[in-house]
């Protein structure tokens, strides 16, 4: 629990202090929201609207690939990672404390986007913003999950930047399949469906786990 802390603790004040990663997410998830606003026909019209909240999880995953991508860069650069591949703790609280952080950063994110994005598309989120909430840090979890874990078998390779998607990508069907069909209900009717919010929970479990267990033996390599 020490070292969940410590690693917590610690990737956020950098994030503070510095800001890239948070800056860069908002920006880009915000111009893609704003993007496919133009590049799709009709503007804000009902059809437009049908496929936004596609459009929309299609943002996150975007930034959080920007983002994830230096989750484990300034421990490359320092050569910490061997520092912490040698903590005397279990490495599995480890990688809870560097998604705990990816989750949080991107919760922001994912906040200013969503506002972005009822703006463009003329879509009321107040209304089913405790639920939206609900949907969007289910999603979170599962995206971050998976993608710290691959963040840390990628930052050692020389394409990290073209690996990580690669092995985020195929493995966020489950996230997405639920978080998408959660949003469209919730834009259609005010209400997100069982099936979409079960699937996000045992995807966002799994993930967890086969993280958390997998973690010490992605330090070793």
């Amino acid at each position: 629990m020490n070292a969940f802390l410590a690693v917590l603790w610690k990737d956020l004040v950098n994030e503070w202090r510095s800001r890239d990663r948070l800056v860069a997410m908002l920006v880009f998830s915000a111009l893609v929201v704003v993007v496919f606003h133009f590049a799709l026909p009709g503007g804000a019209g009902a059809q437009t609207r049908t496929f936004a909240p596609g459009l929309l999880w299609v943002a996150y995953v975007f930034a959080a690939l920007l983002g994830l991508g230096r989750a484990f860069a300034i421990e490359l650069e320092n050569d910490a990672l061997a520092g912490l591949a040698l903590a005397p703790v279990e490495r599995g609280w480890i990688f809870l404390g560097k998604w705990a952080a990816n989750v949080a950063i991107r919760g922001l994110v994912e906040a200013v986007t969503a506002v972005v994005f009822g703006v463009v598309f003329e879509i009321d989120l107040v209304p089913v913003a405790g639920r939206f909430a609900l949907v969007a840090a289910l999603g979170n979890v599962g995206l971050c999950a998976i993608g710290t874990l691959a963040a840390a078998v990628a930052v050692r390779t020389r394409f990290r930047e073209l690996l990580l998607p690669l092995l985020v990508l195929p493995l966020l069907w489950p996230v997405l399949s639920g978080a998408v069909r959660a949003t469209a209900d919730l834009v259609a009717t005010g209400r997100a469906g069982f099936e979409p919010i079960q699937l996000l929970i045992v995807a966002d479990v799994a993930y967890l786990i086969v993280s958390f267990v997998s973690f010490e033996y992605v330090l070793d390599e």
